[in-house]
């Protein structure tokens, strides 16, 4: 049973490592873009992308300060 919880932390220090934001955000920007190419819009979702990793990154930037 060790291992498994050894696992499990290494896996969520792998992910989350020192920013919440950035884990969370991470996954939305993918869960999103996921969304958008599925509803159809895939030049949307290749400006919307980057534009989201962006504001993801300037939050997780003006949180640490």
């Amino acid at each position: 049973m060790t291992w498994i919880s050894a696992f499990g932390r290494f896996w969520y220090d792998f992910i989350v490592g020192d920013s919440v934001e950035l884990a969370i955000g991470g996954c939305a920007v993918v869960a999103l873009g996921a969304l958008i190419v599925w509803l159809g819009f895939q030049t949307a979702a290749e400006i919307a992308m980057p534009l989201m990793v962006a504001a993801t990154l300037a939050v997780s930037l003006r949180r640490s300060l």
